[in-house]
């Protein structure tokens, strides 16, 4: 195959849409495309810390065969043929260690693949790596005792967010195209937010899962990726119906790739959806992607949804319950291996009675006539992402966490999401909005009707291509 003329660096961040077609033009090879990304994972490891597990020569390995599959003229290249992708150590693998960061799981050997992931492999893609994650995926920050502290590309300093943050990392630092992540109060998009690149919580039951958990309908799991076309590239693989997962939606669900504009459309927007604190930064950034709308055709209206502090804690209230009870069933075997997160999640389980835990529906209800009246008039609402990029990466439990001077919940109080996880069949799009004046991304969500997934990608894709996100040096990380 012919070299590509881009810097090694360049290289690194072109996208899978981008790859795929030199690949087919024998412009580029997908081992040459794997070397890359690998020296660059070799550059940056040692700074963000992104790769719970790395499988270069088995990936390198494939990719060899990728290369020769393109060799060919019979033009049988499976939809993600020789694409790297880089897996959360949360979703199996047959025959490899999931740990889910924590001390408990170090033995964890798969007996089989996760639903979705099997699909993405069946599709071509190369599993070069697993990304790291906080234990039990229980954070909005990912460091663990198992893989220590990951960092945004950004700043070090910082958090990449969590509990998919290693996948974020590792997207905006160049070290793979394609991601995967689960979100069950935010985590795929508060580390898409973080590491300013696209994050993506689709409605519950349309990508397949095989734990315990596909049958809550606040925990999904999906693609975080560069750009756009690349999640949906990957959703259109990982979704519909599976034989197996009785949750999964039917029929299958297809986002077109050719998306039309959204001039003429109603979006609404919230600033903070009623009781968040937001920073400056963020405010700023968000208005500023408003003002981008609009000048694209589309009528911004303010909104309120209605809700308030009592449907934050409503949404604690559910997880802390059933994901606090699950955690704390580790940390009590034998407290000695907990890290300081998994503890103060295991102990917010106590606290939560079973009324209160049975109020989280009726409060669920009452917000889905709130927000469903909304997006019945409105093509999409938005809101950011997270309040604050300000947090450390190695946040624990007793550090105190301040947005505009007043405290916050330090799990809860700093994300946007979870409100959105009580409503179940919702799309939400997580993009970049603008570089705060700190030098860390600002994000955006992006909502639609439940069920209506093509809408929040018309306008993620119609803000990327008018405000381009990591495509040049300038918008990239300086690592």
């Amino acid at each position: 195959m012919g070299s590509n003329n881009t810097s090694e660096t360049d290289l690194c961040y072109l996208s899978a849409t981008e790859a795929l077609a030199l690949f087919k033009t024998r412009k580029l090879s997908p081992v040459e495309y794997l070397n890359a990304q690998i020296a660059r994972a070799e550059q940056v490891e040692p700074i963000i810390n992104a790769f719970a597990f790395k499988y270069y020569d088995e990936a390198l390995a494939k990719a060899k065969k990728a290369e020769a599959r393109f060799m060919k003229t019979d033009g049988r290249w499976r939809a993600l043929e020789g694409i790297p992708l880089a897996v959360k150590d949360e979703m199996d693998i047959k025959g490899k260690l999931t740990t889910n960061g924590s001390l408990y799981l170090m033995d964890n050997v798969c007996t089989e693949t996760h639903y979705s992931i099997e699909r993405l492999l069946r599709a071509g893609a190369i599993v070069h790596a697993r990304t790291t994650t906080p234990e039990f995926s229980c954070a909005g920050v990912t460091h663990s005792r198992v893989h220590g502290v990951t960092r945004t590309p950004w700043n070090p300093a910082f958090t990449c967010g969590g509990s998919s943050g290693g996948s974020g990392a590792s997207l905006a630092a160049g070290s793979t195209p394609l991601a995967t992540g689960s979100d069950i109060g935010g985590s795929i998009r508060i580390p898409a937010a973080a590491c300013g690149v696209v994050g993506y919580k689709p409605p519950y039951g349309r990508n397949p899962d095989n734990t315990a958990s596909a049958f809550d309908m606040y925990n999904v799991t999906g693609p975080i990726t560069r750009t756009v076309a690349d999640c949906i590239l990957m959703q259109n693989i990982m979704c519909g119906p599976h034989p197996l997962a009785n949750e999964s939606i039917r029929p299958k669900y297809r986002i077109p790739q050719e998306l039309k504009p959204i001039k003429g459309w109603k979006i609404a927007y919230s600033l903070d959806l009623g009781f968040f604190e937001v920073d400056g930064d963020v405010r700023r950034n968000t208005l500023k992607t408003l003002e981008v709308l609009k000048d694209l055709g589309a009528e911004i209206v303010e909104v309120d949804f209605g809700w308030s502090a009592r449907a934050d804690r409503a949404a604690q209230n559910y997880l802390d319950h059933l994901y606090g009870a699950y955690i704390k069933s580790f940390v009590d075997s034998d407290p000695s291996l907990a890290s300081e997160w998994a503890k103060y999640c295991a102990g917010t389980h106590e606290k939560v009675t079973a009324a209160e835990f049975m109020e989280t529906y009726k409060v669920a209800v009452e917000m889905s006539h709130g927000v469903g009246a909304i997006l019945d008039t409105h093509h999409a609402f938005i809101c950011p992402t997270i309040g604050s990029h300000e947090i450390p990466a190695d946040h624990e439990p007793d550090q105190p966490i301040f947005i505009n001077g007043k405290s916050v919940d330090i799990l809860y109080g700093w994300c946007l999401c979870h409100p959105f996880n009580m409503l179940g069949r919702c799309p939400v799009l997580s993009v970049p909005s603008g570089i705060g004046d700190n030098g860390l991304p600002t994000g955006i969500q992006i909502v639609a009707r439940h069920l209506d997934d093509k809408r929040v990608f018309q306008v993620g894709a119609a803000l990327e291509d008018a405000q381009p996100w990591l495509d040049c040096a300038d918008r990239r990380p300086k690592i």
